[in-house]
C-alpha cells in the first residue's frame, strides 16, 4: 500500500474493496495442472486459497467441517448464535422471518443471550472431531473475557476479528486489548 498525503503532516495509507480489485488475464495463461493453490499458515497447510470470514451468516460448524474437508479454512464466530445457543435453529429461522424493517430489534435479542464458554468448547469439539483445521474468532472487546475458554477449547487458529485492528488501540472508555501485550 502507498501513503498519501491529508495533511501538513499527515499520511495515510490506500486501502482496496472487493470492488476495487480485478484479476485481468495476462498473455500467458497457465495449464490448470500446473498450478497448484497450496498454501501454509504456520504448520498449518491448505489446498484451497479461501477462508471463510467469521459470520453467522457465512460460518456454521457444519460449514467449518465441509470447508475443512475441502481443503479451505472456515472460522467460527465465536461470539455469534452457534455460541449462544445449544440450538440456534429457531434463532436462525427468526432472522429469517423478520421484515426487513423490524431486523435490528430482531438481531438484538438473539445476540444479547450471553456467549456460554460450554459452548465454545462444544463447536470446537464438533470440528475437531472432523479432523480438520479449527478456527475461531473473537472480537477484541470479548478476547479478554473468553480468550481461556478459546484456547482450553482446543483452536488451532485463533482469529482477533474487527473492522480495523490495530496493534495497539487507544480508548479513553474502555480497557483496550493491547496486541503487543497480549500475544
Amino acid at each position: 500500500m502507498s501513503d498519501i498525503v491529508i495533511g501538513l503532516s499527515k499520511s495515510a495509507r490506500a486501502g482496496y474493496s472487493f470492488d476495487d480489485v480485478a484479476v485481468a488475464p495476462h498473455r500467458r495463461t497457465r495449464d490448470p495442472e500446473s498450478v497448484d493453490l497450496h498454501w501454509n499458515m504456520d504448520a498449518y497447510s491448505f489446498e484451497m486459497p479461501i477462508v471463510a470470514a467469521p459470520m453467522d451468516s457465512i460460518v456454521s460448524p457444519e460449514t467449518a467441517i465441509a470447508m475443512g474437508q475441502a481443503g479451505g479454512l472456515a472460522v467460527l464466530n465465536l461470539e455469534g448464535l452457534w455460541t449462544r445457543y445449544e440450538d440456534p435453529t429457531d434463532a436462525f429461522a427468526q432472522i429469517r422471518a423478520a421484515d426487513p424493517s423490524d431486523a435490528l430489534p430482531v438481531l438484538q435479542k438473539l445476540y444479547a443471550q450471553p456467549i456460554q464458554p460450554h459452548l465454545i468448547a462444544a463447536r470446537v469439539q464438533q470440528m475437531r472431531e472432523a479432523g480438520i483445521t479449527v478456527a475461531g474468532s473473537l472480537s477484541p472487546q470479548k478476547t479478554h473475557d473468553f480468550f481461556r475458554d478459546v484456547i482450553s477449547a482446543g483452536v488451532d487458529v485463533f482469529v482477533i476479528r474487527g473492522t480495523t485492528v490495530s496493534a495497539e488501540h487507544v480508548s479513553a472508555e474502555l480497557e483496550p486489548l493491547n496486541l503487543k501485550q497480549f500475544i
